[in-house]
C-alpha cells in the first residue's frame, strides 16, 4: 500500500454518473496520477489517498485509490494554494495571498466563523466576503450530500443536480417524497424515483407514489405515440405497474385534475372512436397528461389562426404558372395546378400523395411562383436525410426543423438543461412562405414549436404521404389535420409516366390500394427472392449486401439498408446486427472496441442514435481541421459511423451525415445501437440506394400494410424482399394499424366551430 497527500492540480477525467475520476496530484514537488471513485472533489483541494501503485501500459505509473479523505489545509502555504486554485470563485492567487498574509493560520476559522472580517483585506467587499464563506460551506455540504445520496443508489451526476435544485431541503424530500424528483429534475423518471422511495421505506400505496405512477403511465403512453389514454386503459396499466387496485388509482384522478396535472375529457357521444384500432369503449372518458392536452389545444388554435384565405384571381395565377412551366419544361397536371393556386390563396395548405405523384415538382412550382413574387421562402424537413433530399430536389437550402428553429440545448439560467428553440413567438421566423416536407414524421411537440415561430400572415405548406407510418413521437399530426376537414388539402393521385416505369412506385401504390402485386414478374428494381427459413434469408441478404447490390446500384455496402419489422426474433434487428457486424466489420487487433449493455461497438461500425438528445454538441471540420460549422442536437434515427474509440478518455466519436462529429462518453452509449439492420419505423423520412427487407413470419400487429408500404418506398433504385411470398401477401392484406390515441382532430373541430 502507498499513501499520497497533496493538492489536486488537475481533474483529467470524471465520469459524473459513477464518480470514476482521474486526478493529477502534487505531492512534495512530484506529480502523481490517481485513479478511483471520488464522491465529490475539485481542483485545488487537499487529498490524502491510500492505494496501490500500478503501471499502465500507455499512461505510465498510477495509483489505484482504495480510500481517501479530503483534508482541510493546515499551514499557511497550503491555505494560500487552496484559496488561489480557482476552487473559490472570485478569489485568484493575488487575493488569496493577501487573505493569508492578513489572517495567517487563522484564515479558515475567520472564513467560517467571522466572514465579515474578510472585508478588512484590500479588494474584498462585504458581499464578496460572504460569498467566499458561503462557497467554503457549500463545498462541505456538497460532499456530505454526495455521500448521503449515493446511499440511495443515486449517481454522481444526478446527485449534483439534486443538491443544486433543493440544497439542504433535499434530505427531507428524499425521506418524505422522492417522487418530487420526477417532477422537478429533467432526466429523473418514475422508476428512478420509485427505487429511491423503496430504499427510503416509502409504502407502495403512498399517495405520492400513485400520483407519480399515473403520470408515468401517461408518459410511457407518449413514448408509444399516444397523447392520451382511455380511462379504463390508464387504470389497467397503472394497476399492473404499481401493484395496487384500480380503485386506488381512480380515487386520485379528481385531485390530480384539480392540481392541473392531468386533463379529463369525454369523447363525443355516438361517434366512432377517433383513433386507429378498435371501436369506442363504453366509457368515453380519456385522460391526458396536462402538457399534451394543451399542446393539442395550442396547435389547433395556431393552425386556425394561420388559415387565412387570399383572393388572387385564378386566371392571374394560371398565367404565371404557364411562364414557369415554359421556362422549366415542366407540365403540371390539374391537381398540381390546383395545389399551386391553393398555396397562393391559403395561409395553410396540405399537399399529400404517394410516390411518383409529383409532390417534388409541385413544391418546385410553388417555390418558383413565390420567387417571382419576391417572397422570402424557407424549406425544412424533420430529419437531416430528408432535408438533404429536399435540397437536392429543389436546389434551395432545406434545414432540419430543429435547425430552422435554432435549437439551443445548453444549460439554462435556472440550472436546467432542457432544450429550447431560439425561434418562437417572441422571435419568429422571417419568411413569407414556409414549406415542410415529410410531415408524417412530425409529432405534436415539434409541431407546436414550429407553429409558435410562424407569424400569422405567413404561408405554411405541409407536404407528406398520409399513408406512411405515423411519427415516432406522440400524436398523429398530419392525419388529424387532414381528417378534421377544416383546412385546404390537395391529394395528388396521378402517377407520372417516368415514375410509372418504376416497379417500386407501381407496386407501392398497389400495396396501398389493396391490389395484388405480381412477385413473379422480372423487374429491374423490385425483386422478390424466395427463402424458406430464417438462416437462408440471412445468407441471401448478406450476399445481396456485399456482392450483388453495391455494383448494381453504385453504392457502398454501408449505404445499402436492411429494414425489418421486428426488434426481436430470428430476423429481428438485434440478431441481424450481431451477424452483419461479424461479416461487414469483423474483429481486428487494430480496431478498438467498447462493450456496453451486451453490445460490442467497434471502430468503423454503422450506428444509430435511438433517442433525441438536445445537449449533444456536434462539429464539422474543414479540410485542414478548421471549424466549419457547429451546433447542438442529435436525433432519434440519425445514422453514422464510429470514427474513434478512446478508452482512456472514455469517449467514442461518431460521424453523422454532412460530416457532423459527435463525442459520446461511454456512459452515453445506451443512446446508440448498431444500424446494419434497422426497424422500418426508424427508416421514416430516409431514402437509400437500395433496401433489403426480410419477409418472414412475425406478430400480426407488426406485419401490416402501411409498414410494408413505408419500407418499399424507402428505396431509391432497388428494393429486394427476401423470404416467404405468403407472408408478403398477408402483410399487404393486413390493414390493421396500431392504436394511436390522438385528439388533435377533436381540438381542431372544437376551435373551428
Amino acid at each position: 500500500m502507498a499513501a499520497i497527500t497533496g493538492f489536486v492540480e488537475k481533474i483529467k477525467y470524471r465520469n459524473e454518473d459513477n464518480g470514476y475520476t482521474v486526478l493529477e496530484v502534487a505531492c512534495d514537488g512530484e506529480e502523481y496520477v490517481l485513479v478511483g471513485t471520488f464522491h465529490y472533489i475539485s481542483e485545488g483541494e487537499m487529498i490524502e489517498a491510500v492505494g496501490t501503485m500500478t503501471e499502465h501500459p500507455v499512461y505510465g505509473e498510477q495509483m489505484q485509490v482504495e480510500s481517501y479523505q479530503v483534508k482541510t489545509p493546515e499551514d499557511t502555504a497550503a491555505m494560500e494554494r487552496y484559496l488561489g486554485s480557482g476552487a473559490i470563485k472570485g478569489v485568484g492567487a493575488a487575493l488569496a495571498a493577501r487573505i493569508v498574509r492578513k489572517f495567517k493560520a487563522d484564515t479558515f476559522r475567520v472564513i467560517e466563523e467571522e466572514p465579515e472580517r474578510l472585508a478588512e483585506v484590500k479588494g474584498i467587499s462585504e458581499r464578496l466576503a460572504m460569498a467566499i464563506s458561503s462557497q467554503m460551506e457549500e463545498k462541505k455540504d456538497m460532499r456530505q450530500a454526495m455521500i448521503f445520496l449515493q446511499g440511495y443508489g443515486v449517481s454522481m451526476n444526478l446527485a449534483v443536480r439534486i443538491y443544486q435544485e433543493y440544497g439542504p431541503r433535499m434530505y427531507g424530500i428524499i425521506r418524505e417524497n422522492p417522487y418530487r424528483l420526477a417532477d422537478d429534475i429533467p432526466g429523473v423518471g418514475f422508476k428512478m424515483a420509485d427505487e429511491i422511495a423503496r430504499r427510503a421505506g416509502i409504502l407502495a400505496d403512498s399517495d405520492y407514489r400513485i400520483k407519480a405512477g399515473i403520470l408515468y403511465v401517461l408518459l410511457q403512453a407518449a413514448g408509444q405515440g399516444h397523447t392520451y389514454l382511455p380511462k379504463d386503459e390508464l387504470l389497467r396499466q397503472g394497476a399492473e405497474i404499481l401493484l395496487v387496485s384500480e380503485e386506488d388509482i381512480e380515487r386520485h384522478l379528481m385531485d390530480m385534475q384539480m392540481e392541473k396535472r392531468i386533463v379529463v375529457k369525454r369523447l363525443p357521444e355516438g361517434q366512432p372512436e377517433r383513433q386507429s384500432g378498435s371501436g369506442m369503449k363504453p366509457d368515453n372518458t380519456v385522460i391526458y397528461a396536462a402538457s399534451y392536452y394543451y399542446m393539442e389545444l395550442n396547435v389547433a388554435r395556431m393552425l386556425h389562426d394561420l388559415n387565412i384565405k387570399g383572393s388572387a384571381p385564378y386566371e392571374e395565377i394560371k398565367e404565371k404558372l404557364e411562364i414557369i412551366q415554359s421556362r422549366n419544361g415542366m407540365e403540371l397536371d390539374p391537381l398540381q395546378v390546383r395545389a399551386v393556386a391553393e398555396a397562393v390563396n391559403s395561409g395553410l395548405l396540405v399537399i399529400t400523395g404517394g410516390p411518383g405523384t409529383g409532390k417534388t415538382t409541385t413544391i418546385n412550382a410553388i417555390i418558383q411562383y413565390f420567387e417571382m413574387e419576391e417572397m422570402d421562402i424557407l424549406l425544412a424537413a424533420p430529419t437531416g436525410r430528408a432535408a438533404k433530399r429536399m435540397t437536392e430536389a429543389t436546389g434551395w437550402e432545406a434545414k432540419t426543423i430543429h435547425r430552422l428553429l435554432e435549437l439551443n440545448g445548453s444549460p439554462q439560467e435556472d440550472g436546467s438543461s432542457a432544450m429550447r428553440f431560439e425561434r418562437n413567438e417572441e422571435n419568429p421566423l422571417e419568411a413569407d412562405v414556409i414549406i415542410i416536407d415529410e410531415m408524417s414524421m412530425v409529432d405534436i411537440q415539434l409541431m407546436q414549436a414550429l407553429l409558435k415561430a410562424i407569424n400569422v400572415g405567413s404561408r405554411l405548406i405541409l407536404v407528406g404521404d398520409v399513408n406512411q407510418l405515423p411519427s415516432v413521437g406522440p400524436g398523429n399530426v398530419l392525419k388529424d389535420i387532414i381528417r378534421s376537414g377544416r383546412f385546404n388539402v390537395v391529394m395528388l393521385t396521378h402517377i407520372f409516366r417516368q415514375a410509372a416505369e418504376s416497379d417500386i412506385i407501381v407496386n407501392a401504390h398497389k400495396i396501398n390500394e389493396g391490389h395484388r402485386v405480381d412477385l413473379t414478374k422480372r423487374s429491374r428494381d423490385f425483386l422478390f427472392i424466395r427463402r424458406d427459413n430464417p438462416d437462408a434469408v440471412i445468407s441471401a441478404m448478406i450476399t445481396l449486401m456485399t456482392l450483388k447490390l453495391p455494383g448494381y446500384v453504385h453504392a457502398e455496402p454501408f449505404d445499402i439498408q436492411i429494414m425489418t419489422p421486428m426488434r426481436k426474433g430470428a430476423l429481428g434487428v438485434e440478431r441481424l446486427n450481431t451477424i452483419l457486424q461479424s461479416v461487414l466489420n469483423p474483429p481486428d487487433k487494430v480496431k478498438p472496441e467498447k462493450e456496453s449493455g451486451g453490445v460490442i461497438f467497434r471502430l468503423g461500425d454503422k450506428v444509430m442514435q435511438i433517442k433525441n438528445n438536445y445537449q449533444l454538441e456536434w462539429e464539422v471540420r474543414g479540410r485542414h481541421g478548421f471549424l466549419a460549422d457547429s451546433g447542438m442536437g442529435v436525433f432519434n434515427g440519425d445514422i453514422g459511423v464510429i470514427r474513434e474509440i478512446n478508452s482512456f478518455a472514455e469517449l467514442l466519436t461518431v460521424e453523422f451525415d454532412e460530416g457532423r462529429m459527435v463525442e459520446y462518453s461511454f456512459r452515453q452509449l445506451e443512446e446508440l445501437e448498431l444500424a446494419y439492420a434497422i426497424t422500418i419505423h426508424k427508416a421514416q423520412g430516409s431514402e437509400y440506394p437500395a433496401v433489403i427487407i426480410p419477409v418472414y413470419n412475425g406478430p400480426r400487429m407488426l406485419m401490416t400494410k402501411n409498414l410494408l408500404y413505408t419500407a418499399v418506398t424507402r428505396a431509391r433504385a432497388c428494393v429486394c424482399l427476401v423470404g416467404n411470398p405468403e407472408t408478403f401477401f398477408a402483410m399487404a392484406e393486413n390493414q390493421t394499424e396500431q392504436k394511436r390515441y390522438s385528439g388533435l382532430r377533436e381540438r381542431i373541430e372544437e376551435i373551428s366551430v
